[in-house]
């Protein structure tokens, strides 16, 4: 996953696949995202759950440890090592879900250039991925340091072509469970490793290089190319 995404959708549209009926504690807004081209270390929109509580706000894209300050703040976690390395323990029980419209991945090309494709579900619905991260609760005010990384996992079928890793993405189902902070960290690291949904549910196509500058935005960074 190279680490662009776009999320301009609003959050109630997200909420509304999701499916969680208790109220959401809302601290994004209600107008769209609008976020057509994200890059790393960009506030995105995130939920976690508190309790019976889902809270929906903005978190830096890119976490590291505290003892980790000579290294740059990783945006993704491998699944094979995330529940079990030093690095992502201090997070690994703090889940989050990342709703996404689309993500974007890079192709070499014979000229030596490269070529951006997109990636979202065939059915046009919320992408919802697996994250981790450290983010202000009831008992942890909000810090500096706050920040969050998507679980990414090994590409099958044909997205092989595209990349060799993509981010985990849960159904809606699964995501609610993913959330909620009763999910035991062993049923959590199942859904990650077996559950995750399969590269048929995916489709992907070619976009203009514009969104290769990602002070680019807009819709006419997702439109398919010839």
């Amino acid at each position: 996953m190279c680490g662009r995404l776009s999320q301009y959708r609003g959050i109630h549209d997200f909420v509304a696949v999701l499916s969680i009926p208790d109220a959401l504690i809302n601290h994004v807004g209600d107008a769209p995202l609008a976020r057509y081209n994200a890059a790393p270390t960009t506030p995105l929109a995130v939920f976690h759950q508190q309790e019976q509580q889902l809270f929906a706000q903005n978190l830096r894209w890119g976490w590291r440890p505290h003892w980790a300050k000579d290294r740059a703040a990783p945006i993704n976690a491998r699944v094979e090592k995330v529940a079990h390395g030093a690095f992502f323990r201090a997070i690994w029980r703090h889940r989050l879900i990342v709703p996404i419209d689309n993500w974007f991945e890079w192709v070499d090309t014979p000229d030596n250039g490269r070529q951006p494709w997109l990636i979202r579900r065939a059915d046009r619905s919320a992408v919802f991925c697996a994250a981790i991260g450290q983010f202000p609760t009831a008992e942890t005010p909000e810090r500096d340091d706050d920040g969050f990384v998507i679980i990414t996992a090994d590409s099958v079928g044909g997205m092989l072509d595209i990349h060799d890793r993509r981010p985990v993405v849960l159904s809606a189902e699964l995501a609610r469970e993913w959330l909620d902070p009763g999910t035991a960290a062993e049923r959590a690291e199942q859904m990650l490793l077996f559950e995750g949904e399969g590269s048929e549910v995916f489709e992907w196509y070619k976009v203009d290089k514009a969104v290769g500058n990602a002070r680019n935005q807009g819709p006419c960074l997702i439109a398919e190319t010839p």
